[in-house]
C-alpha cells in the first residue's frame, strides 16, 4: 500500500510540475505581504517585513551535544523546519544558521559547574570532541527520520573562539564587562542604567537582586546576576584555548552572538528557539548585541513552547525525557509501542509552536491514525476524475491553507483544513458531489504543497530510488506481458501475471491496458 501512495504521489508531482511553478509564481509576493509571526520582544503578532527581500537571515540555537536528542529537541528542530519550508515556499531565499554548541554550556545553565559535554568525556574516558561529534552525528540521523532540513550553515563553537574573544573584547573596550581572575562578565547593571535588561523576557533588574543569592565560586561578580563572557580555566577543565586574559573557554552566550552576526550580518531578520532561552541566554544576547552591535539587531524573536510530561517541561535535567531513538524503537517503559518518526513530526504539528503539548501514549496514537487518514485521503484523491460540474470551491480551500499559515504558522488550523478536504474528496469518490478538472487540480497542488512540501511530511518506510526502479522493472515486464496477449501467447501471458502474484504484485487488465499494485 506505501508503495502505491509513493508511486501515485510521484506521478502527481510529474504531472503538476508546471502547474505548481506557475501557481508559486503567481502568488509568492503576495503572501509574502501577508504572513504574520509573534514577536517575542513585542509580544504581538507583527507583519513580517524581511531586511533585504527576497533574502533571509535565521539564526536558531541548536543542540548541546552530550547526549541523544529527545522529544523536547524535536520540537524546535520542527518548529523552526516549518517555517524554512515556507519561507522558501513563498519565494524567499533562506540562509538558516543553527548552531551546535560543543564548549561553554556549564550543568547550571550559569556560571557554574562543569561543562556538559566535558563532564560525559571525563565519564567515558574519551576526548571531549569525541562525545561533541558522536552526539552530533546521532543529532542528525534522528532529524534526517524527521524529515528536518538540513540548516544552510551549522557553525560549532568550539570553531569560533577567535569570534568570541573579539565579541568580549568588544564590549570591554566599551566599558559594558570587566575582568576579574581571568574571567570576564558582562556588567548588568551598568547595562540596565542605560538600556532595558529584561526587555525580552520580562525580568526585572530589581527583582534579580532580591531573588538572587551569592553562590560558592561566583564572588568575583559585581552582581551575581552578571554573567559571563570568558572563563577562566581551572586546573582540572579539559577544554581550554588563550585569550588576551589567560587560558580559558567562552561563556555559553556569547557563542550565539558571535555566530550568528559573523554568518548573517550585524543586523538580521530572526533569532529563534525554545521558550526555555528567553531567560537567560536571549536575555543576554540582546544585552552583547546591543553593546557589540547597536540595538535592534535582530529584528523578530521567535520561541516555540515546550513539550511536557505530566505537566513538567522534559528536559535532561529532570530525568523524564524520552528520547528520539526509544521513540522510534518503542524501548522505554513508558511507551506502549513504537511510534514513526512521521507520527511524531505530525504530533507535534498538531499543536499550535507557542502552546504547550503534553506528551501521552493516547495523543501519540491519535496522531498516528490522523496521519493515516490524511495519506489515505491523498491516495484516494489521485484516482478522482473531473467531471463538467463542479460542487467545490478549490481556491477558497487553498487560500484558507495559506491564511492559516500566514497567521504565524498556524499549523493545527492548517491540518483541521485538510481534514475538512477530505470530506469533499470522499464525496466526490462516492459520486455525491462533483469537482471539474480546474479545482480538482488546484486540490491535488494544494495537498501536495501544504501535506509534503511545508507540513513536511512524507511516506515511512521507503525508499524513493529503489521504488522507482521497481516500477520501472514491473512496467518493462507486464509490457512484455502485453506484448505477449497481443501475439496469442496466452502461456507466456499467464506466466508473468502467475508470477508476479506470488511476489505480492496484484496485476488488474484494463482497456488501457493494466494496473499493479503492492
Amino acid at each position: 500500500m506505501v508503495l502505491k501512495i509513493n508511486i501515485i504521489f510521484q506521478h502527481m508531482l510529474f504531472q503538476n510540475n508546471l502547474l505548481f511553478l506557475g501557481f508559486n509564481f503567481m502568488f509568492n509576493n503576495f503572501m509574502q505581504e501577508n504572513l504574520f509571526l509573534y514577536n517575542s520582544l513585542s509580544r504581538k503578532k507583527e507583519k513580517f517585513t524581511a531586511i533585504k527581500p527576497p533574502f533571509v537571515g535565521m539564526y536558531v540555537c541548536g543542540p548541546t551535544v552530550y547526549g541523544d536528542a529527545h522529544l523536547g529537541h524535536a520540537r524546535p528542530a520542527i518548529t523552526f523546519d516549518l517555517l524554512f519550508r515556507y519561507f522558501q515556499h513563498i519565494g524567499y531565499k533562506v540562509r538558516y544558521v543553527r548552531n551546535i554548541t560543543d564548549v561553554g554550556h556549564l550543568e547550571s545553565d550559569a556560571d557554574q559547574g562543569e561543562d556538559k559535554i566535558a563532564k560525559k568525556a571525563k565519564l567515558e574516558q574519551v576526548e571531549p570532541m569525541e562525545i561533541a561529534q558522536f552526539y552530533s552525528d546521532r543529532y542528525h540521523r534522528d532529524m534526517d527520520k524527521l524529515n528536518v532540513l538540513r540548516p544552510s550553515i551549522e557553525p560549532r563553537a568550539s570553531g569560533h573562539i577567535i569570534e568570541q574573544i573579539e565579541l568580549t573584547q568588544k564590549i570591554i573596550d566599551a566599558g559594558y564587562a570587566y575582568v576579574s581572575n581571568g574571567s570576564v562578565y558582562f556588567d548588568v547593571e551598568k547595562y540596565n542604567q542605560k538600556y532595558n535588561y529584561g526587555k525580552l523576557s520580562g525580568r526585572i533588574l530589581e527583582d534579580l537582586y532580591s531573588n538572587t543569592r551569592q553562590l560558592d565560586g561566583q564572588d568575583e561578580k559585581r552582581n551575581s546576576f552578571d554573567f559571563a563572557l570568558w572563563k577562566n580555566a581551572s586546573p582540572e577543565h579539559i577544554m581550554r584555548w588563550n585569550s588576551p586574559w589567560g587560558q580559558g573557554f567562552p561563556g555559553w552566550h556569547a557563542e550565539c552572538s558571535a555566530m550568528g552576526h559573523k554568518y548573517l550580518g550585524e543586523k538580521f531578520d530572526i533569532h529563534g528557539g525554545g521558550m526555555d532561552l528567553l531567560f537567560p541566554h536571549h536575555e543576554c544576547e540582546i544585552a552583547q548585541n546591543t553593546i557589540a552591535v547597536g540595538e535592534n539587531s535582530i529584528n523578530y524573536w521567535v520561541h516555540n513552547n515546550m513539550i511536557t510530561i505530566n505537566g513538567q517541561k522534559m528536559g535532561k535535567s529532570l530525568g523524564n525525557f524520552i528520547t528520539l531513538d526509544e521513540l522510534f524503537t518503542g524501548a522505554n517503559k513508558v511507551l506502549e509501542k513504537a511510534y514513526s518518526p512521521m507520527t511524531i513530526r505530525f504530533f507535534i504539528l498538531q499543536a499550535h509552536y507557542r502552546s504547550t503539548l503534553d506528551f501521552s501514549n493516547e495523543a501519540l496514537q491519535a496522531a498516528e491514525k490522523g496521519l493515516a487518514r490524511l495519506l489515505k485521503g491523498v491516495e484516494t484523491l489521485q484516482g478522482l476524475k473531473p467531471s463538467k460540474e463542479n460542487n467545490f470551491d478549490a481556491e477558497k480551500f487553498r487560500q484558507d491553507c495559506y491564511d492559516a499559515m500566514n497567521d504565524d504558522l498556524n499549523s493545527p488550523i492548517l491540518i483541521s483544513n485538510l481534514f475538512e478536504g477530505l470530506k469533499t474528496i470522499n464525496s466526490v469518490a462516492t459520486g455525491s458531489e462533483k469537482i471539474d478538472e480546474k479545482n480538482l487540480n488546484i486540490l491535488k497542488e494544494t495537498y501536495n504543497t501544504f501535506l509534503f512540501n511545508v507540513l513536511g511530511l512524507k511516506l515511512e518506510n521507503e525508499d524513493a530510488g529503489n521504488n522507482e526502479m521497481l516500477e520501472d522493472v514491473v512496467n518493462m515486464v507486464l509490457n512484455l506481458r502485453l506484448s505477449a496477449k497481443e501475439k496469442k501467447d496466452w502461456a507466456t501471458s499467464d506466466f508473468i501475471r502467475d508470477e508476479l502474484t506470488k511476489i505480492g504484485i496484484k496485476v488488474k487488465d484494463t482497456k488501457e491496458g493494466f494496473e499493479w499494485e503492492i
